[in-house]
């Protein structure tokens, strides 16, 4: 019988039954878990992965920060893995940096700025963890973080470790093997250049300044940052186009469903309105905005937000 007194007395970590899943992402919406496991190591991830693995029968998500997620109104069946940490685990030698997956991925690029790394700086203010900007190749301005990376670990459900390289990520736009597979991200080493500390840390103040001007502030204002994906573009040599410039076109701005609505001043995020806002708010807004760009332009958008739980 699956035990959470004994996992949380063996690994001593931090387990919190029937826990609210809108307390742990960012759009502050969702229903509960059977329960939530906190895992702040790789250490403490491969014991529990483990523990799940010899009873077999008992499902598990695994989440970082919750900040690209939707969790359904009514929870989810499966047992929440959250693998993360405030402290940042990071380590570099020359040009290579090592960094555990659970870490902030924003930590990262300040740590980078910091010591004169550079390659990452595209990723200031972008929130969640590093785990999760691999999985779904996160990027801005252009810039993803597939180019930079060397090789990542990854943890399989049957608790082992083995180590791949960036070719094998089979990475894409906001994609990668990790989306939906079974695996887990714990380590990442990533390749970059040496530079000097000085123009990376203004280039990352110029960067949060474009951001605080365009994207609300996640922590007061609930959401999962861009909500669809940007268009591919048709000709191989011309770059994606914004998928807000289209919904911007279709009046997604004015849009709003319960307490769910557009930001103001972007029209790719949804955000949690009012405190009446529920995640299926958040959906048929979605939908409704979906449909509105497909009747004018033909497009179908794609989401960049995770959906977890039932939305049907």
């Amino acid at each position: 019988m699956f035990d959470l007194h004994s996992l949380r007395k063996s690994f001593n970590v931090t387990v919190l039954e029937h826990a609210a899943l809108s307390e742990f992402t960012t759009f502050r919406l969702g229903g509960c878990c059977p329960s939530l496991i906190f895992c702040k190591t790789s250490r403490e991830l491969q014991d529990v992965v483990n523990y799940f693995y010899a009873e077999r029968n008992e499902e598990y998500i695994v989440i970082g920060e919750g900040s690209n997620l939707l969790v359904s109104d009514q929870g989810v069946k499966q047992h929440v893995i959250r693998y993360f940490s405030e402290k940042a685990y990071f380590f570099h030698c020359g040009d290579e940096l090592a960094a555990e997956a659970c870490s902030r991925l924003d930590d990262l690029a300040l740590y980078c700025a910091q010591k004169g790394l550079l390659g990452l700086g595209f990723a200031s203010g972008i929130p969640g963890t590093i785990g999760g900007a691999i999985a779904g190749n996160a990027g801005a301005f252009g810039r993803q973080i597939s180019k930079v990376v060397k090789t990542v670990d990854v943890l399989d459900g049957s608790g082992q470790v083995r180590t791949v390289d960036a070719e094998s990520c089979r990475f894409s736009y906001r994609d990668s093997r990790f989306k939906d597979s079974n695996e887990m991200i714990v380590r990442v080493v990533f390749k970059l250049q040496e530079s000097s500390p000085e123009p990376l840390l203004k280039e990352r103040k110029d960067l949060l300044a474009m951001r605080k001007e365009k994207h609300p502030d996640y922590k007061k204002v609930p959401c999962a940052g861009s909500f669809f994906k940007n268009i591919e573009a048709t000709n191989p040599a011309d770059r994606r186009q914004a998928a807000g410039w289209f919904l911007d076109q279709v009046g997604a701005k004015a849009m709003s469903v319960g307490g769910a609505g557009v930001f103001e001043k972007h029209a790719n995020i949804l955000i949690k309105k009012a405190k009446n806002c529920t995640a299926c708010d958040v959906f048929v807004l979605s939908q409704r905005m979906e449909k509105a760009v497909l009747e004018k332009f033909g497009i179908v958008l794609d989401r960049e937000v995770r959906m977890m739980g039932n939305f049907q």
